[in-house]
């Protein structure tokens, strides 16, 4: 606002039209920093674009509690209280196979604590097929293995046995860590590792709580739970649709040794995070929910709806058939049919530098923007953008990538 109330003085405009263009230009330079982008890849939780696109309520609750807030503080007795008490709960309501919950700042994170409170100079166990990459090149046994846990390999690149298992644990083991990494069962259910005596945990990873219809198979925390598992871990902004967090359900026993160990003081996450979290449990669906239910033909009516506003302002626009997938290591190999507006390939670095910008994906020498990714709420934005962009870009061979 100060360099609104000064640009006349520092440039020598007095009219009030020059007023309003300087306010103009601060309003369509945007923010420093990140922008918004308008995800039209056709993958629903794209780790480059922020994964989960929060709902309305998460979003409003995250501005409300930007100032003075009860998150450790009890109004009722005027005394210190529990951190994120109604977030907590919202969590543990949620998930009804949970004894209790604890939220930290990532999935990776909750991995840690996990392994740091439960195995720390003893064995972890977990399958050969298991040990895989966490992300950005960081590999899950060196992970692992910062936790000062001892990690023993067992089975095979297909999978380990329950004999396998068995054959591992011993009174220094620290407990059984299974990864799930895809819609496949595992050879051994927890129920099976629990009679072991030693404590199973399972990173379903996703943050699905309870079974999805959109996507049968997928391990879910609740199930986990009920099948046997000590705790399950997963994360906050993939299929559950909220801010950036790690999940820890389980037995309560269990989540309380995390909850009190020292570690957990520094994975602990903030009044934002707990207040997107408790408004994505409190008011669902989550905008990536409803991307996942969406019939075929709500998709056509959308598409059919943006063709005919675009075609009728001379916009070289088609629809087209197209497949969407989850994205964010949640779901692999899973495919969703889906629509998506065709336009000229050079109208991709137009729609970029837009505000905000939209990001598709060329396929066949066109840029495609898949709709299943994109929020119903936005198709008024997604056309106002490929409008500008279509009245800014180079003619046709004059490049524009």
């Amino acid at each position: 606002m100060t360099e609104l109330l000064t640009a006349p003085a520092r440039t020598g405009a007095t009219r009030p039209e020059e007023v309003i263009r300087a306010a103009e230009d601060l309003l369509h330079r945007g923010p420093p920093g990140m922008r918004q982008v308008i995800n039209a890849t056709g993958v629903l939780l794209h780790g480059n674009l922020g994964r989960a696109v929060l709902s309305g309520p998460a979003r409003r609750a995250i501005v409300d509690v930007s100032g003075g807030v009860d998150l450790e503080y009890d109004l009722a007795r005027g005394r210190r209280g529990p951190r994120g008490a109604s977030a907590l709960a919202a969590l543990a309501a949620a998930v009804p196979a949970a004894g209790a919950v604890h939220v930290v700042n990532n999935n990776a994170a909750a991995l840690v604590l996990a392994a740091t409170a439960l195995a720390a100079g003893r064995d972890l166990v977990i399958s050969r097929r298991e040990l895989v990459e966490a992300g950005d090149g960081i590999r899950l046994p060196d992970l692992l293995a910062s936790t000062g846990a001892r990690i023993v390999e067992v089975g095979d690149t297909a999978d380990a046995t329950l004999a396998d298992y068995a054959g591992a644990v011993w009174s220094g083991t620290g407990l059984i860590l299974r990864i799930h990494g895809g819609t496949s069962p595992p050879r051994v259910d927890p129920a099976a590792l629990a009679a072991l005596g030693v404590p199973v945990v399972v990173d379903i990873g996703t943050g699905l709580l309870a079974p999805e219809p959109a996507l049968p198979g997928l391990p879910d925390a609740d199930t986990a739970l009920r099948a046997g598992a000590s705790l399950v871990t997963g994360s906050g902004d993939k299929l559950l649709g909220g801010p950036q967090s790690g999940l820890l359900l389980g037995r309560r026993r269990v989540v309380e040794q995390l909850r009190r160990h020292p570690l957990a003081r520094a994975l602990r996450v903030d009044k934002l995070t707990l207040a997107g979290l408790e408004a994505t449990l409190r008011h669902p669906p989550s905008p990536v929910v409803e991307a996942l239910r969406h019939t075929v033909a709500d998709l056509d009516a959308r598409a059919a709806r943006i063709l005919r506003l675009l075609t009728a302002a001379g916009v070289d626009a088609t629809g087209e058939e197209a497949e969407a997938t989850v994205g964010g290591g949640a779901a692999a190999g899973v495919r969703l049919p889906s629509r998506a507006i065709g336009l000229p390939r050079r109208l991709a670095g137009p729609l970029r530098r837009h505000q905000p910008a939209v990001v598709g994906r060329v396929r066949g020498g066109r840029l495609l923007l898949d709709l299943r990714s994109v929020p119903g709420d936005l198709d008024g934005a997604l056309i106002s953008a490929v409008l500008d962009a279509a009245r800014s870009a180079p003619a046709a061979g004059a490049g524009g990538n």
